[in-house]
């Protein structure tokens, strides 16, 4: 009859100190301790699990009553003490499990076991696993004890979460705080268990298997079972993540591809692909946005530390990662993450998933990133004078003010105004100042923002000397206006943005100028914050890199800004018959 099977996270289950994985800092400082006998009564080993706070404790019981303790602090392993610990027969060593014997009954089994001296070695040691499990009552119940032992008599408690555990018992013990295991540490280990058993094992494979752990050692050695089990001597990666239910990366490197050229169809392809293969899109999108991290990181040599990976799929994300720009990875990891947010919420989950790719498509593939090669410079005009108002009496305003258009005589305004030169104003502005009536209630003049390039040495008579484009097509308005309803087509979701665009197509200034109506300074803010993206597409769809756009409030917007609450009343009253009686009925007045 064959031996019987042991798991691997009880048969490879440290037995000294310089076994343990991942705590090596750690366990120096308590083979120091042992060696110089400096030993606290009482210690809080602490951390996640599956990361040695049990073994270390039985360890450390084992060293303090050894007979023939090594030089390095080690437990000799040879002499009866350390045999019956071995054994499992040592009455020096009392294990109580916190979790379910949590009483004050128990806890009082516990202190009179304390008063027992040891028969065999020095010191008696009480272990009590997951301490936070014990009641308010149990806790104070063992404070008397824990405080004033018998000097044979060493405590050590473990727990996964310290925060649980009354202030009192903590400052009676020393904290140790157990840190979790790193991936590379984890490899390491099973190659080692691997050549143990002569079992083969793909280097990509162990690291699926250490990545799956989260940083316990025992979970990590579980998995491991669960793999060999059905890999018949020989782990490869496929088996490994057939097995664990992963998703392969090789996916996320081809939507790296995708992201590169702008190919939509491609990434969608990509994401059915991954659904029909029975994967749910929210771990899907946390997959890709931890690709994504991984990227950045690895695209700088002083964070490529904080990968937690093997070297061979280190270096691959970094030669990934030398192909993107820095500002991809911000604004993808932000999209990445408004899709998780938005995921739990909304009811089609199918498309906010694919509406993330279009737009990480869209980032590199799409729209260039790269700052332009010459300054625009937005500036607000006021809209040319009608002949009435040439001809009304205005005072002189300073020419170096043209953002907030000052109020003139009633007038309306010109069909097809003529853009004014560019100011010598360094800083830009973007939102038109709303105008406010004069004394008369004139009606202001319709403002206009042109957006336009002006070169950094303009001369002193303010006329605009821009630098040779290059690209200079001749463009008809037909092919200026198609262009415009493509990126209409291609960006569906900025809603401010398209909203103003559908409801006023561009006019023709003349051969690169063209000019937009809008409503209200809200599409005027939705336009001038997507201003460079916009222009860039629209000189790439025609051509021309000096393209120009100026944005105008319409009269009818203006007109509404411009009134007062009692003329809004008049107006209401006069259209609507009901409300003005309404108002005389109830004898009504505006404070």
């Amino acid at each position: 009859m064959s031996e019987n099977y042991i798991v691997s996270a009880r048969k490879y289950r440290p037995a000294s100190f310089s076994t343990v994985v991942g705590q090596t800092a750690l366990t120096h400082t308590l083979k120091t301790a042992i060696k110089n006998e400096q030993l606290a009564h009482a210690y809080l080993f602490c951390g996640p699990r599956g990361v040695g706070k049990t073994t270390c404790a039985r360890i450390f019981a084992k060293a303090i009553n050894c007979e023939h303790l090594g030089a390095d602090g080690e437990p000799c392993n040879e002499c009866e003490s350390c045999q019956a610990f071995n054994e499992q027969r040592s009455y020096n060593i009392l294990e109580l499990d916190a979790a379910s014997n949590n009483s004050v009954e128990d806890i009082r089994n516990l202190t009179d076991q304390v008063l027992v001296p040891p028969q065999i070695g020095r010191y008696r040691v009480f272990i009590i696993d997951e301490v936070h499990m014990l009641s308010q009552a149990a806790f104070n119940a063992f404070l008397k004890t824990l405080e004033e032992p018998p000097h044979y008599a060493i405590f050590i408690l473990a727990t996964t979460e310290k925060q649980k555990i009354i202030p009192t018992i903590l400052s009676r013990c020393q904290i140790y705080d157990f840190a979790r295991i790193t991936v590379p540490d984890i490899v390491e280990q099973l190659q080692h268990i691997c050549q143990d058993k002569g079992v083969t094992a793909e280097t990509a494979a162990l690291n699926v298997i250490a990545q799956k752990a989260d940083g316990a050692m025992r979970d990590a050695l579980s998995i491991f079972d669960q793999v060999l089990a059905s890999s018949e001597g020989n782990i490869t990666y496929q088996a490994a993540i057939e097995n664990l239910n992963v998703l392969d990366y090789d996916y996320y490197f081809r939507l790296d591809e995708a992201f590169l050229t702008g190919d939509v169809p491609q990434a969608l392809l990509i994401y059915k692909e991954i659904r029909d293969k029975g994967f749910d899109s929210l771990f899907f999108v946390n997959g890709l946005a931890q690709h994504l991290r991984d990227l950045m990181v690895a695209s700088t040599p002083q964070t490529i530390g904080l990968l937690e990976m093997n070297n061979d799929i280190a270096q691959r994300h970094v030669k990934e990662a030398a192909r993107f720009n820095a500002r991809f990875f911000y604004m993808a990891m932000d999209l990445c993450n408004s899709c998780d947010l938005q995921y739990r919420e909304t009811s089609n989950k199918q498309f906010v998933v694919e509406l993330t790719l279009i737009k990480l498509c869209q980032l590199m593939g799409g729209t260039p990133l790269q700052q332009p090669a010459q300054p625009r410079v937005q500036k607000i005009t006021a809209a040319a004078p009608t002949q009435a108002q040439q001809t009304a009496p205005a005072s002189p305003q300073p020419a170096a003010q043209p953002a907030t258009p000052q109020p003139t005589a009633p007038a309306q305004p010109a069909p097809a105004p003529q853009a004014a030169p560019a100011s010598s104003q360094p800083k830009p502005q973007f939102i038109p100042s709303t105008p406010q009536p004069a004394a008369t209630k004139p009606i202001a003049a319709a403002p206009r923002i042109l957006i336009n390039k002006q070169p950094a040495n303009a001369a002193s008579d303010n006329t605009p000397k821009p630098a040779a484009p290059s690209h200079t097509t001749q463009f008809t308005a037909e092919q200026f206006v198609g262009a415009w309803k493509r990126y209409i087509e291609q960006n569906p979701g900025e809603i401010i943005l398209l909203s103003a665009m559908r409801n006023s197509l561009p006019q023709k200034v003349n051969d690169t100028t063209y000019l937009i109506e809008v409503e209200n300074t809200a599409q005027v803010e939705a336009i001038n914050s997507s201003m460079t993206k916009l222009l860039g597409f629209l000189r790439q769809e025609v051509g021309n890199d000096m393209v120009a756009l100026e944005i105008k409030i319409s009269p009818k917007g203006v007109s509404a800004m411009a009134k007062t609450d009692r003329e809004i009343i008049a107006d209401m009253r006069q259209r609507n018959q009901e409300f003005n009686k309404l108002i005389d009925d109830f004898k009504l007045t505006l404070n």
